[in-house]
């Protein structure tokens, strides 16, 4: 096969997408807070990085922040369309936070959700389960399971977590999901020591791809590992490309305090390659005019 033709050929076929999942400790998101020009647009710059995004310590009473959030992301980004998946207010008083998830549709669906049933009372905020479908022949669906602990009660809600995985993976017959949100796994709120005796770590399967040295924190004075996200099933663990703390100040030059008006935690996110086997991805202008470089070769004149 000649350079140009086997060009061609891998364009047209290689059917590896990256897929970005996301969570973000928003920081008591209120109507007020998003309809500040500055976190608006800093906001929908991070979203839109997303191809789910789990956001956590939502607090809006008036229910109005989260679909002027999505407006205002499916005007910014042709990438879309975006939809929301949100729980119910969450909490054991009168303050209350909800989960909500948002996604690009026309690569993901929601398969099933719920809240998980906390007969025992251990979660502030009992974790709100999703499965999706994935756009991947080796990965169909995928379950998350967001958490926001207590920083009263890390130890004792991560451990309870172990036991929601159990429960989900029983429930949908998968074990290819991922634990995410804020889970407060460090410095004063969880010793090195007793993160490293939590069924999450001592047993066999789990793969914490958001380190222990990580800083997922804003503020300059603070070096913590808040905000994890955990890996399980071998075909999800096939699939990992990278996993970091989105550092949002730097890449979008804003000074620390403005940063703060945004939130004091970094967004965690992890990319899997997903594989298509033999599909045909749509081709970008960028190859269409690589193509059109390279038509005289590939269809020479008589």
């Amino acid at each position: 096969m000649h350079y140009p033709t086997a060009l061609l050929f891998l364009i047209l076929v290689s059917g590896a997408q990256a897929f970005r999942i996301c969570a973000f400790n928003a920081q008591r998101l209120t109507l007020a807070k998003v309809a500040r020009e500055q976190v608006m647009d800093t906001l929908v710059r991070i979203l839109a990085r997303c191809d789910i995004m789990v956001l956590q310590e939502v607090v809006d009473s008036s229910g109005s922040a989260i679909p002027l959030l999505l407006r205002e992301l499916n005007r910014f980004d042709a990438s879309g369309p975006y939809s929301t998946l949100s729980s119910p207010q969450l909490g054991r008083s009168t303050y209350v936070e909800t989960y909500v998830y948002f996604y690009r549709s026309h690569k993901t669906q929601v398969l099933s959700s719920y809240v998980y049933n906390d007969e025992d009372d251990v979660f502030a905020r009992e974790p709100f389960v999703a499965q999706f479908s994935l756009p991947s022949d080796v990965l169909p669906s995928l379950v998350l399971v967001p958490l926001h602990t207590t920083p009263k009660a890390v130890e004792k809600e991560l451990n309870a977590l172990y036991h929601v995985f159990l429960e989900v993976s029983q429930q949908w017959q998968s074990k290819d999901v991922i634990l995410l949100g804020d889970f407060n796994a460090d410095c004063a709120s969880l010793t090195k020591k007793r993160l490293d005796k939590l069924e999450l770590r001592t047993e066999p399967g789990f793969h914490w791809v958001i380190a222990d040295g990580e800083d997922t924190t804003v503020r300059a004075s603070t070096h913590c590992a808040y905000d994890r996200i955990v890996l399980h099933g071998e075909r999800c663990r096939s699939l990992l490309h990278t996993a970091a703390a989105f550092d949002f100040p730097t890449t979008f030059q804003l000074t620390e305090e403005e940063a703060l008006n945004i939130s004091d935690h970094y967004p965690v996110e992890v990319e899997l390659k997903l594989s298509q086997a033999h599909s045909v991805q749509p081709l970008s202008l960028t190859v269409l005019l690589l193509l059109s470089l390279l038509s005289p070769q590939l269809c020479p004149a008589a």
